[in-house]
């Protein structure tokens, strides 16, 4: 606690040190802009600007640090309100719509740093967006993975043009921040997550440039919700979508309204589908909790000072809109929060998966030709970049739900052997819980036992992810004092169960947090299973019986092992918690 104080009491002489050290607004441009957009700056100017934004604008930014990264850089971000609501608790009081923007979540894809010190400082100015800061407030964090922006190099990105020099992908931990929403491990991730709970923004956006084919199209937006989630809110996401589409193309852009992967990597003729991704993404997870989300993605092709134009555009437009219509998406909000809340006993999905419906769309691309590679001996895909070309592909346009799950009526326990685990997780992505004071006896519970786990071949993101099956069934368990429980009725229901429902792509089961519960730990020695089976077969004929059927196939007859286990686990002795999910579901709420 102390080094943290001593921390925090350095990082504010250092903000003060540069106040008193900043000129006037004329040293507010960036590297980027002094530069005609053909170098970014390192993080240092950050922790320049930040403070130094305000300064000169002392009523209506603040500078502040959220959160350290492993390498000990400070996390720092700017709140910007044309009246001094510059706080979260005053803007929630004085139902302001909240608007959070992020640069550099991959920090080789920088464009929204430069492009949102650009908007702010034009908006603080009333150059642009006049009045928007009269309305809505600003959280402007213009670098969110610091580490790896520091990981400068020129060839970090080979398939992107420009700046000459940028950042690293990932963190100095190897993970990447934009899969981490869910599991919320990178310390980075943990400090967004309490900015986010902290601030709660009405709108959450995320700056990036994509990968991929080359083709004339400038940028993506993912909004999320549109295909799934509350109606309320999705209704305020589609039409935030549509506006923000048309805002674009009458600035002379080309958008799309999906992420543009192909189906088949590296074929055009392939053509796209609309998504609804897992939780572990930004705008999937900010939807989630009954918010709107935005993923934008300008294309890597295009120049820096091309992309970074157009993040403005877009950050400015996005302000615009908040501005007019924050006030109604709030109101989507509680409606969604609403809805939410009653979920239990309903039908909710999981994971979508795209129905074989597509439309053909014309898709601005350039001449190709696929041709075999000498190199790879796979088929390559040449693009002629000076001969653009109409595509007309495939664009599966529609979802339905995959994975699906009835809703507890009640909620989740979590027994008092996992509870600080899963307690820490609820507390970051502010899920409502009370622990149990009193432990339960015979308590008529829902128990998920696995018929199959599997851990992946390899880590994904640091960890051992796991896939299970199974089903949920009525059982009696005792629980004792300082268990958890996580009422359904509640506005973050749906994250609730993306954490808590097994078979959830970002549960903490497929995370692999409870990879102990599915390893079997106690045995029979074989010579003892031996003489315990030839038991059970004197005493118990209906059991005699059911093994000669079992005998039947020949893959059991063939497998010693599956003949005693037949044994072993219907004997008193089998761990009857092996593949047993250390989290229950209940109809009522406990006592």
């Amino acid at each position: 606690m102390i080094r943290h104080k001593i921390a925090a009491l350095i990082a504010l002489c250092s903000i003060g040190q540069v106040l008193a050290a900043a000129p006037g607004a004329s040293s507010l441009r960036t590297v980027a802009e002094q530069s005609g957009n053909k170098r970014t700056g390192r993080y240092e100017e950050v922790e320049r600007l930040c403070p130094a934004f305000q300064q000169q604008w002392p009523q209506q930014v603040r500078c502040f640090e959220f959160g350290r990264t492993p390498e000990g850089r400070p996390m720092l971000a700017l709140a910007a309100s044309a009246d001094g609501v510059l706080d979260p608790a005053a803007a929630h009081r004085a139902g302001r719509p909240i608007v959070l923007m992020q640069g550099g979540i991959h920090a080789g894809e920088i464009d929204g740093k430069d492009a949102g010190f650009l908007a702010l400082r034009q908006m603080l100015e009333g150059a642009l967006a006049k009045d928007a800061l009269k309305t809505a407030t600003l959280v402007f964090v213009p670098v969110l993975n610091v580490d790896g922006h520091e990981r400068f190099g020129r060839w970090n990105r080979p398939n992107q043009v420009g700046p000459e020099e940028m950042g690293w992908r990932v963190t100095s931990q190897n993970l990447n921040l934009n899969r981490d929403y869910v599991k919320a491990e990178a310390p980075e991730m943990q400090a967004m997550l309490r900015l986010l709970g902290e601030w709660d923004p009405i709108l959450y956006v995320d700056l990036h440039v994509t990968d991929g084919a080359k083709f004339e199209h400038d940028i993506s937006y993912s909004v999320s919700p549109t295909l799934a989630g509350r109606q309320p809110i999705r209704q305020a996401g589609v039409a935030l979508r549509d506006e923000l589409m048309k805002r674009a193309t009458d600035k002379g852009s080309l958008p799309v309204d999906f992420y543009p992967s192909f189906i088949r990597d590296d074929d055009p003729s392939t053509g796209f589908a609309v998504s609804v991704g897992p939780k572990r993404f930004s705008q999937e997870y900010w939807a989630s909790r009954n918010r709107l989300g935005v993923l934008v993605e300008t294309h890597s092709w295009k120049d820096y000072p091309t992309r970074v134009r157009i993040t403005h555009h877009t950050i400015i437009s996005l302000m615009e809109m908040a501005a007019r219509d924050g006030k109604q998406w709030l109101a989507a909000a509680q409606a969604a929060d609403r809805e939410a809340s009653t979920l239990g006993g309903t039908t909710v999905a999981l994971t979508y998966q795209n129905t074989p419906h597509f439309k053909t769309i014309d898709f601005r691309g350039y001449e190709y030709e696929r041709v075999p590679s000498a190199v790879s001996g796979a088929l390559l895909t040449r693009y002629n970049d000076k001969r653009p070309q109409i595509w007309r592909i495939p664009l599966r346009d529609e979802v339905t739900p995959d994975i699906t799950v009835t809703a507890p009526r009640g909620g989740y326990l979590i027994p008092a052997s996992h509870a600080r685990m899963v307690g820490d997780k609820l507390t970051l992505h502010g899920i409502e819980f009370r622990t149990l004071a009193q432990a339960q006896t015979d308590s008529e519970v829902e128990v998920f036992r696995a018929s199959k786990a599997q851990p992946a071949g390899s880590t994904f993101e640091g960890r051992s992810v796991f896939s299970v099956d199974g089903n949920w069934n009525k059982e009696k368990q005792d629980i004792a004092a300082g268990a958890l429980f996580v009422p359904i009725a509640q506005p973050k229901a749906e994250l609730a169960m993306v954490l808590l429902e097994p078979r959830d792509p970002d549960s903490l089961v497929s995370w692999g947090y409870f990879a102990a519960a599915f390893e079997r730990k106690e045995y029979m020695e074989a010579y003892v299973a031996e003489e315990v089976a030839e038991q059970m077969l004197k005493q118990d004929p209906a059991l005699r019986r059911e093994f000669e059927r079992r005998l039947e196939d020949p893959k059991f007859a063939a497998d010693p092992s599956a003949r005693l286990d037949f044994f072993y686990k219907r004997h008193s002795s089998w761990d009857e918690r092996y593949n047993l999910y250390p989290v229950f579901r209940v109809a009522n709420a406990p006592r």
